[in-house]
């Protein structure tokens, strides 16, 4: 025996009622009854007038039953157009914290749902209507430190993101079709939404892969819905469609809009279209005369549709185009939306019910594609029927309108549970500054809540039905973070040096706040830190406060009469690792430092170093006697003063040279070195000799000369 479908498809202008008769696999349409609204009742696929819409239905359903006996239970569809679609994303940091599981996937998808209907409530405009009903959503991707990713699950980096698609109805649509079907006596046995209604007979899921568009073009409005990779990713609608060109043709030949609406439909059928304007003439227009005279808004309806398809499809045409609904037979239609979108004219389509599989209908039943709709509403709500359903979260009950199969998630949205509610809070980060750079210690990371469903364990995807029981138990809060100086700094700046066979651990200076610090001090949020680190030989000679001044190491050199000169061999050496180094060099660990230490020199070694005598010295043989004649040939002045040349030469001292006796050695200049002299008592004469010859007392000598007074005693006179 056939199992008996009853469907109601309430649009703006019409209602209309269905009898689908099942035969396993099959459908047989067994009648269909129109009836247009005699009151604006429906504004945008919502009822704004339930006691009207309540008596057209009542009308329906008393006719049907004439023929098809009683009727107690009705399909039904929420119309496209009160759909609402948001795409969201969230991210999070999955810094310092454990591989991704398949529970953290799911919980991130649920804040991004949320996160969407925030979206929601933040562009729509009646702000009074704020419950919404998520129909479904869809991941558009997820990303990995930026870069999108096949899956999440296992992964570690430093941020994931992941962004949805999510569908969402008012709740007030779904009411009011409640409460209009309850004055007209009928239960809703299985509710839809009209875009599913009709893509459901149209487009099978494998063909749901290909981006492709259905229009379902009715009198006030065109409902569109877009598929593409394997789901429906779009809803949208424009308030233009049949009652456009109604509107056209009533302002062009004048008519009541009845009367145009009953020309617009003879463009199907008739060559010649009769029009009988307000003035009360008859007159035959020819079909391509009427087209012409309302081609603009024929074009203006196109451009409407094609625009909002752009929209939804983010500016890419799709790869085809449906068209369903009675507004689809309007004249050139196909082929002005097939230029807005750039599409063959074999890609833009018109669709009536014999597009559809294993359906058969009555003799008296049209093949048009208004049919389309109401019969997908019979056919979607009994093969996948929408119920509600009851449950409790945490005691509180929520009451859910099961378009799908309903999980833990979607009770959590129903019963306003945030997403932030399924982790602990982390603890307390703490900010410090080290060096200049900011540096942030993130707080532990929360635990994850723990959901009970009917006393067991459970997660956000676990499936729920009517009754269940949902327990949601806190995560705990993750620990304040807590970090000691040693924590922050980088423990390869603490070296072990050897210096002169003595080893030394060179730690860095620390000061917090301008205070010296330890490295077991905890630090606190704001810590100013500054570390300084001993780098080179200098920095580690200066922070052991050696006794060698690092002065001594640097190169020995003096100004000499305004020219520095400098003294290699007068400089200390200093080595690292047995090799020459100097006061910049970097220390590393383990490295060993030893130096030569050089005294300051005298004024007389620099100025053997420089070839210069201070004293000028000869040596002679004078009576038989060797006689050392010595005189000062150079004198330093040392910053202004004159210093012994004993005196030590300070490293960069400005040192002067002054010439002082240059004169030659002469004979006479013996006798301020010798004791000689000649005797008290002596008479004679006396003969200068040097060398043996005859000379003088003028005479320039030389070292080695040999000097001579010989006395001749003057004769005694009688």
């Amino acid at each position: 025996m056939a199992n008996k479908l009853f469907a109601l498809d309430i649009g703006t202008r019409s209602v209309v009622g269905i009898i689908l008769e099942q035969h396993a696999d099959t459908h047989h349409v067994a009648d269909i009854l129109v009836r247009e609204h005699k009151e604006r009742a429906m504004v945008d696929g919502q009822i704004h007038n339930v006691l009207y819409v309540a008596e057209l239905i009542q009308e329906i359903k008393n006719e049907l039953e004439e023929t098809h006996g009683p009727l107690e239970k009705v399909s039904v569809a929420a119309a496209g157009r009160a759909l609402k679609t948001e795409q969201a994303s969230v991210s999070i940091s999955i810094k310092n914290r454990p591989i991704f599981t398949e529970e953290d996937i799911n919980r991130l998808e649920l804040q991004a749902v949320q996160q969407a209907q925030q979206q929601l409530l933040l562009h729509k405009e009646d702000t009074k209507n704020n419950h919404y009903y998520c129909v479904g959503y869809s991941v558009l991707y997820f990303r990995l430190d930026g870069e999108e990713i096949g899956s999440l699950l296992d992964q570690q980096g430093e941020e994931a993101s992941v962004e949805v698609i999510a569908t969402f109805l008012p709740r007030v649509v779904v009411e009011s079709l409640l409460a209009a079907l309850k004055r007209a006596n009928l239960e809703m046995e299985a509710l839809t939404l009209e875009p599913i209604a009709a893509i459901n007979v149209l487009i099978p899921p494998s063909m749901r892969r290909l981006n492709v568009a259905l229009v379902d073009i009715g009198a006030g409005t065109s409902d569109i819905a877009i598929t593409d990779k394997s789901t429906v990713v779009a809803y949208g609608m424009v308030p233009t469609a049949g009652d456009e060109i109604t509107e056209s043709l009533s302002d062009h030949y004048l008519l009541d809009f009845p009367v145009a609406e009953m020309a617009k439909r003879q463009l199907h059928t008739s060559n010649e279209i009769l029009i009988q304007d307000i003035l009360g003439f008859d007159e035959y227009f020819p079909r391509e005369e009427v087209i012409k005279a309302i081609y603009p808004a024929i074009e203006n309806l196109a451009k409407s549709i094609g625009e909002e398809i752009l929209r939804l499809n983010n500016n890419t045409p799709p790869k085809a185009v449906m068209l369903v609904g009675g507004g689809s037979l309007t004249p050139h239609l196909t082929e002005e939306i097939g230029k807005i979108l750039n599409l063959p004219a074999n890609r833009v389509a018109i669709r009536d019910v014999n597009a559809i599989q294993n359906l058969t209908r009555a003799p008296h039943i049209a093949a048009t594609p208004e049919l389309v709709t109401p019969i997908g509403i019979a056919i979607a709500a009994q093969k996948s029927p929408i119920h509600y359903m009851s449950i409790k979260v945490n005691e509180q009950v929520v009451r859910l309108f099961e378009l799908k199969e309903m999980t833990v998630g979607d009770a959590f949205l129903a019963a306003n549970v945030r997403a932030k509610q399924l982790y602990g809070k982390p603890g307390h980060g703490l900010s410090i500054t080290v060096n200049g750079q900011n540096v942030f210690v993130p707080g532990e990371h929360g635990q994850p809540a723990q959901i009970i469903l009917n006393g067991e364990n459970a997660s956000i995807k676990s499936l729920i039905k009517n009754g269940d029981q949902i327990q949601l138990i806190p995560g705990k809060d993750g620990s304040g973070a807590s970090v000691t100086i040693g924590e922050i700094i980088d423990h390869a700046s603490v070296k072990i040096v050897t210096i002169q066979e003595t080893q030394y651990t060179i730690g860095p200076k620390i000061f917090v706040n301008g205070q010296i610090g330890k490295m077991d001090l905890l630090l606190q949020d704001r810590d100013v830190i500054v570390v300084e680190t001993s780098e080179t030989v200098e920095d580690v000679l200066k922070s052991i406060n050696y006794s060698i001044h690092a002065q001594q190491f640097q190169p020995y050199f003096v100004h000499i009469d305004g020219k520095p000169v400098s003294f290699p061999d007068f400089s200390s050496q200093l080595f690292i690792n047995g090799k020459p180094g100097k006061l910049h060099y970097p220390v590393q660990n383990g490295d060993i430092i030893t130096f030569e230490q050089r005294h300051l020199p005298t004024a007389e070694q620099i100025a053997a170093h420089l070839n210069l005598l201070l004293e000028e010295k000869v040596i002679v043989t004078f009576q038989q006697e060797q006689v050392e004649l010595v005189k000062t040939a150079r004198e330093f002045s040392v910053n202004g003063q004159v210093v012994p040349r004993e005196a030590t030469m300070p490293n960069g001292a400005t040192i002067s040279i002054m010439e002082k006796d240059s004169r030659k050695w002469i004979y006479q200049d013996v006798f301020r070195f010798s004791s000689w002299q000649l005797p008290a008592s002596f008479k004679g004469s006396f003969t200068i000799l040097k060398n043996g010859q005859p000379s003088s007392f003028d005479a320039e000598i030389f070292g080695g000369d040999q000097l001579e007074i010989h006395l001749t005693d003057q004769p005694i006179v009688g």
